[in-house]
């Protein structure tokens, strides 16, 4: 609100416009406003297009966090992306707890760093079951010994690396572990006035639920905003599956084991005969020693073979491929 003027200063301003020693004009002529270009089709903010694309983003990634991380905690643990929102950095560290887990990220090629943030009860579940314990979290919170803080590296090591695979229809990125901070005053990694998206995911590991903040600067995604977008992403995650997941789907098939079994004959006996069954007792089959195998894979006859012997096994000469159409 401007200064209200005093009695004396009224006076003297109209002594001042009367003798001339004041001109209007010049009262008048205020500086000009500077003008900042904006340009509205890469606004200096985040619009919900880009939130729920990141949304998809990390729903991807919590997917791959679910199927990985419990071969290193030996323990169930699931991952839902709960929403996205922008604000200012400042909104994000004030509402910081002491003592915190945040990862800083190098999210190279891109400029700046991320942050992970991991709440604390999770954080000493994940030391529990590392080092042999049923993971259950402490009862009152405490600082991070030197010790606990190695054993969380790893996990966020991993936890890192699983962002390459979502963030690949956007960017190629490699990001990097710089280190870990549990003091929020050390984690300033840009101006607390600039704008950054916070995609919040519930983590739940056995019986301990708990919050995972993943914290995205505006300066940091700048290069990319204009990929931030539905269409773009399902458009690349498409051509992508085309070139890349046709071929791995059709690896994996190839490596998949499958029973196969070769079926000598068939009889029926009675229920008392089978009872009565000793050692040395011959069954007879409904089959002759020329005649050719059935040969099932799965439960599925896909051959004719004839019966034989191969470094001392049983063997099967296959003879003829059964195609159904």
């Amino acid at each position: 609100m401007a200064d209200v003027l005093s009695q004396n200063e009224i006076d003297a301003l109209l002594k001042q416009l009367s003798s001339g020693e004041l001109d209007v004009d010049e009262i008048n002529d205020e500086p000009a406003a500077k003008i900042k270009e904006y340009d509205f089709a890469r606004p200096a903010k985040f619009s919900k297009e880009h939130l729920r694309t990141l949304e998809i983003i990390f729903e991807n990634f919590g997917r791959l966090v679910s199927s990985n991380l419990p071969a290193y905690l030996r323990k169930n643990v699931q991952v839902d992306v709960m929403n996205s929102e922008a604000v200012t950095y400042s909104e994000f560290s004030n509402a910081l707890s002491n003592p915190v887990l945040l990862g800083i990220v190098d999210f190279a090629p891109l400029k700046g760093n991320i942050v992970i943030e991991l709440a604390s009860n999770l954080g000493f579940t994940i030391i529990d079951r590392m080092l042999g314990g049923l993971g259950e979290p402490l009862e009152k919170s405490r600082e991070f010994s030197e010790i606990e803080l190695s054993v969380l590296e790893r996990i966020f090591t991993i936890l890192v690396d699983l962002l390459r695979e979502p963030w690949s229809n956007v960017v190629e990125i490699h990001p990097r572990l710089e280190r870990i901070e549990t003091n929020s005053q050390f984690a300033q990694i840009i101006s607390p006035s600039e704008m950054i998206a916070i995609i919040t995911i519930n983590v739940t590991i056995g019986n301990v639920e708990g919050l995972m903040n993943v914290c995205l600067p505006f300066i940091t995604l700048e290069d990319v905003m204009d990929k931030l977008n539905t269409k773009y992403w399902f458009s690349t995650m498409q051509s992508r599956d085309e070139e890349v997941y046709n071929e791995f789907i059709e690896t994996t098939i190839n490596k998949a084991q499958i029973p196969i079994k070769a079926l000598l004959g068939k009889s029926s006996i009675s229920v008392m005969d089978f009872i009565n069954l000793q050692v040395g007792d011959i069954i007879k089959l409904n089959s002759h020693v020329d005649d050719e195998l059935d040969v099932y894979v799965g439960n599925i006859v896909k051959f004719k073979a004839l019966p034989g012997s191969g470094a001392e096994n049983y063997a099967v000469k296959v003879t003829e491929i059964i195609r159904e159409e």
